[in-house]
């Protein structure tokens, strides 16, 4: 199964370790967090956001996130995340994929949470993950 990961930065070692469980079960997953570390590597990440966001390297990774959030089977928010993931989570439920998250202490999302059907516990969404393969 195809699955995107949407979250932020902040979450970034929740992404990177969900990204390996899901990838250990035989999953690719789209990683927002792998691409900029490729590009930028992992202690180059300040940067002036209003340039880069202007930039075409902002460009290529807004197509690389909305695209990976559209066309997956799956799209997994980690929260709690701020507007970017879940404008990714809006772009992929209009497009009618499905949408799991993981439910922390901190979420902002009111009415569209509706989105989502929601865990508290990782291990139980990997296991319905499984499921679905």
């Amino acid at each position: 199964m195809k699955i995107y990961i949407a979250s932020s930065w902040k979450n970034q070692h929740a992404v990177e370790m969900i990204t390996d469980l899901l990838r250990e079960r035989g999953h690719t997953v789209i990683s927002f967090i792998e691409e900029a570390i490729e590009t930028e590597g992992r202690s180059d990440l300040q940067f002036d956001i209003a340039k880069w966001i202007a930039s075409d390297d902002g460009q290529r990774k807004f197509k690389y996130d909305t695209c990976g959030a559209m066309e997956s089977d799956l799209v997994i928010y980690i929260g709690p995340s701020g507007t970017d993931a879940w404008a990714e989570v809006g772009a992929a439920w209009g497009r009618g994929v499905s949408i799991y998250g993981l439910w922390a202490k901190g979420e902002p999302a009111g009415l569209m949470r509706r989105m989502v059907v929601w865990f508290v516990d990782y291990r139980k969404l990997l296991e319905v993950v499984g499921e679905e393969r």
